[in-house]
């Protein structure tokens, strides 16, 4: 019986496939009730963590995600917490798998019981087309008619010039791209702000032509995202979170346009779910990001309400589907709803 099922293994997987360097080909195997959940892929690094930790998963019931959790979080301690924290998220979601295999239903069932199905919308990231580069305006308005819910674009900040300066090139940059997408775009810094360009950035920049810009500091500064909010800079964080986040104080510190956390990397989708149950209290909206992407459908399509689409992620995520039993294909802009049982991240060949 379900409720009875237990783990009795969980093992890494490394999958054949024909990718790029560097791509990952590590997935998560967790066998139990006579079947296999999986997820991947994930880097290397974070499949040696999930063999350190997974130990703690055996004999525990598949159904009971928070009280695994715990256990797995424990057995975590003493690894970097970055790579911990994807570790625990991939076993996690290895297990949502194993469930709804189990279950004959999709994770998204799961997670809410008889909510109505329809295709999850989706945006569109390209984020080696920096708008702080050379001009593209023909590669950004063929992306822009594609149905997409939004775009989002790379806005690296350039070695070199002075924060004023700088700033005022970061600034045209948008306003030109605001010429050609007209139906809404977000950027992303990557990380490459310092405090006082986002500053100086907020200080000249019109916002309404912007969605949101994305994780402008290297770190996950609470005190700065809150300045630079109160300025009035649409702020969207959550690709850093950390899966002990005190949320009330991040909401009412940032206020941020959109949460875009990592389902996977925040701990795995029982910690995600928690995040969006917050996250909607608050009134932010979530955008899973698309390194995660396929554990991300599942969760907007079960709370459509809070979790407006999905990013997609251009430049890799095709490359990445083909590793997949059953690839995920966008279609005018929108993402499949999930409709087989667990969440389909099964690999095409495992070795």
């Amino acid at each position: 019986m379900l409720t009875e099922a237990t783990v009795d293994k969980v093992e890494t997987v490394l999958v054949e496939a024909d990718l790029a360097p560097g791509d990952d080909t590590v997935f998560v195997a967790v066998h139990g009730g006579g079947r296999i959940g999986w997820y991947g892929p994930v880097s290397e690094p974070v499949g040696r963590a999930v063999d350190v930790l997974s130990y703690a998963a055996i004999g525990h019931l598949v159904t009971d995600h928070e009280g695994r959790r715990a256990r797995l979080q424990g057995a975590a301690v003493g690894l970097a917490r970055e790579v911990a924290e994807w570790a625990l998220g991939a076993v996690d979601c290895a297990l949502w798998d194993l469930h709804g295999r189990l279950a004959d239903r999709p994770v998204a069932d799961l997670l809410a019981p008889g909510v109505n199905r329809s295709p999850v919308p989706a945006y569109s990231s390209w984020l080696r087309l920096d708008l702080s580069g050379p001009p593209a305006p023909g590669v950004l308005s063929r992306v822009a008619v594609e149905g997409w819910a939004f775009t989002k674009w790379g806005l690296r900040r350039r070695p070199g010039p002075t924060t004023a300066s700088e700033a005022r090139r970061l600034v045209r940059a948008v306003e030109q791209a605001a010429e050609v997408l007209h139906n809404g775009f977000a950027v992303d810094a990557v990380g490459t702000w310092s405090p006082q360009l986002a500053t100086a950035f907020a200080e000249r920049f019109e916002h309404s032509a912007l969605t949101w810009l994305e994780d402008p500091l290297p770190e996950h500064h609470l005190r700065i995202y809150h300045r630079l909010a109160t300025a009035g800079l649409p702020v969207a964080v959550g690709e850093r979170l950390r899966s002990t986040e005190d949320l009330p104080m991040l909401f009412d510190q940032v206020r941020p346009k959109a949460l875009t956390i990592d389902v996977v990397g925040c701990g795995g989708l029982t910690r995600a779910v928690e995040i969006t149950a917050a996250a909607r209290k608050a009134g932010v909206p979530v955008y899973p990001h698309g390194r995660s992407m396929v554990p991300g459908i599942h969760l907007a399509a079960a709370f459509p309400d809070a979790v407006p689409a999905v990013e997609y992620r251009r430049q890799w995520e095709p490359r990445r589907q083909t590793i997949y039993a059953e690839p995920w294909i966008p279609e005018h802009g929108h993402l499949p709803s999930p409709r087989t049982p667990g969440l389909g991240t099964q690999p095409r060949r495992p070795q």
